[in-house]
């Protein structure tokens, strides 16, 4: 069997990046304020990234910081001092694209990886042995490769460089690095951070000589989405993932709350760990995993290009419904001795709803909710105001850092 991958976790804030600590990642990616490819994320001050790479760092956990935008001429001066700011943070690796700030993070943080990001696009081995021969550790595949050609890729390049892969998330219909689509319609640059997700939207078409008439191409009953992808989830084929060669899971997600964090992270935790326990044991346990990613708000999902082209194996572009089953309530930042616990509230709640305690290891626990005292220190019935710290007495106990859902 083959080397055990790294779980990589997303996170676009220091609530998501302990979350992903707790849930068992080995590592977790960030972005800052500038140069990285959620502008649209609330991402990273570098307080924040200095307090969450201590964090990471004091539990065993890497941390890699995204700055993969395309560069123009304009943008070179402020990276310069965006990487000495950074090479004194010192997270464990770069995520850069553009060549030019490849060469100038290797000047100015020589002591920190570099990684290439999936906006490189990284479609085979000469690709990766390039890089390599510049200095890069690691090359983030392209979702667009199949599980042969990532197997080939790791036969023909060192065995020092790294093959990270995207395992799950949202999927885009261009290819990595790519789109224009954003660009052209809502003049908004893809490459630097700042798309509009186009693909996502809804389309009709309409005939030349009918203006006006407007006609559905695919629809359901949110509407019509030509573009839209099913997310990918590969949850259910480790096996492959680990005989493959890859060396790093990658978790898409960096503008997605803790409790997708949460769920994913420790289902590919849980699903991993079995798998170099026992085979056997995954196999047994692929229902648990199932139920466990269904439980986050996603799309349905399928496998991406890794078993072929979608339009072969039928796994098309369709629809855009979401399969939302847990709504996120909050975590437990603080456990009394009567068992208690306060959480800082996202979502509405009430007393007598039933709730769950989602903890490692798939760890899920029932309970009612008994009371709900507010910052006044007033007992309510209902908790309706998002952001406010509340005490929650529950029929079950939660652990410090547990995710609480309905």
């Amino acid at each position: 069997m083959r080397k055990k991958p790294e779980i990589l976790s997303p996170a676009k804030g220091l609530e998501e990046l302990k979350t992903a600590v707790h849930f068992g990642a080995d590592a977790v990616y960030i972005g800052g304020e500038a140069f990285s490819l959620r502008a649209k994320a609330r991402n990273f001050s570098l307080e924040e990234m200095d307090e969450g790479i201590r964090f990471a760092h004091a539990n065993g956990v890497r941390v890699y910081v995204a700055a993969n935008i395309l560069a123009h001429n304009k943008d070179l001066e402020e990276a310069g001092s965006y990487f000495n700011e950074l090479s004194e943070l010192e997270p464990d690796a770069l995520i850069l694209a553009d060549p030019g700030l490849f060469e100038l993070a290797g000047r100015l943080c020589p002591k920190i990886e570099r990684h290439i990001s999936t906006q490189a696009n990284n479609t085979n081995y000469a690709a990766f042995r390039f890089w390599h021969e510049l200095g890069a550790k690691r090359c983030v595949a392209a979702r667009e490769l199949s599980l042969e050609e990532i197997r080939r890729i790791r036969e023909e390049i060192p065995e020092d460089m790294e093959i990270e892969c995207f395992v799950h998330g949202a999927m885009c219909i261009s290819y990595s690095g790519r789109c224009l689509l954003s660009s052209y319609l809502a003049f908004r640059d893809a490459n630097r951070g700042e798309c509009t997700h186009p693909c996502r939207w809804g389309y009709s078409v309409m005939e030349e000589s009918r203006p006006g008439e407007y006609m559905p191409v695919v629809e359901n009953d949110r509407g019509t989405f030509l573009f839209s992808s099913r997310d990918l989830c590969m949850a259910e084929h480790i096996p492959e993932l680990v005989e493959a060669g890859i060396d790093s899971f990658k978790i898409e997600g960096r503008m997605k709350p803790a409790l997708y964090v949460a769920a994913v992270t420790g289902t590919y935790r849980q699903a991993l760990d079995d798998y170099f326990v026992d085979p056997a044991l995954y196999r047994e346990r692929l229902p648990l995993y199932r139920r466990e990613i269904a439980r986050c708000t996603l799309r349905e999902h399928f496998t991406g290009f890794y078993f072929g082209r979608p339009d072969e194996t039928g796994q098309i572009y369709e629809g855009d419904a979401l399969l939302q089953e847990a709504v996120y309530l909050g975590i437990a930042e603080e456990v009394l001795e009567d068992g208690s616990f306060f959480l800082r509230q996202k979502n509405k709640f009430s007393v007598g709803e039933e709730i769950e305690l989602l903890g490692p290891g798939l760890r899920v626990e029932r309970g009612t909710v008994l009371q709900i005292i507010n910052e006044k220190g007033e007992s309510v019935e209902s908790a309706p105001h998002p952001k406010e710290r509340l005490r929650v007495r529950c029929t079950a106990v939660p652990r410090v850092m547990d995710v609480i859902r309905r």
